[in-house]
C-alpha cells in the first residue's frame, strides 16, 4: 500500500481515506475516486486495461512525474484520435493514461 500511495500521491491524487498501513485507501480523481486495496498472493489476476484521466496540461504533469522520480512509459505525444497523452504504469502493473483533447482529430 505504501508503495502504491507514494506513486499516486506523486501524480497529484489527494488521499481521502486510508494510508500507508491500511488495507484499503481511497484517493480523489476529479469527481470520482480511485480505490486501492491489498490482496494476498493467493489470488491470481488475469486482465488488461488502461484508465484514462483527462488533465488540463499533459506536458506539465509529465514533467512533474519525472521530477518526482516516476518513469512514464511514453513521452507526451499527439494521437491520431485527437488527444495529447502519455502513459505510465503503476508499481503493481496497472496502466494509466493522462490525456487532453486537442479539439479535433489529427489528419
Amino acid at each position: 500500500m505504501a508503495r502504491a500511495l507514494r506513486f499516486y500521491l506523486a501524480l497529484g491524487f489527494p488521499l481521502r481515506y486510508g494510508g500507508d498501513a491500511a488495507e484499503f485507501s481511497s484517493l480523489s480523481a476529479g469527481n470520482a475516486c480511485l480505490n486501492l486495496t491489498t490482496e494476498g498472493s493467493e489470488r491470481e489476476w488475469s486482465w488488461w486495461g488502461r484508465t484514462i484521466f483527462y488533465v488540463s496540461d499533459v506536458d506539465a504533469l509529465y514533467q512533474e512525474a519525472i521530477a518526482k522520480g516516476l518513469r512514464p512509459d511514453t513521452a507526451p505525444r499527439d494521437a491520431s484520435w485527437g488527444e495529447r497523452y502519455f502513459h505510465i504504469t503503476d508499481p503493481d502493473g496497472h496502466e494509466l493514461s493522462f490525456a487532453r483533447p486537442l479539439g479535433r482529430p489529427i489528419a
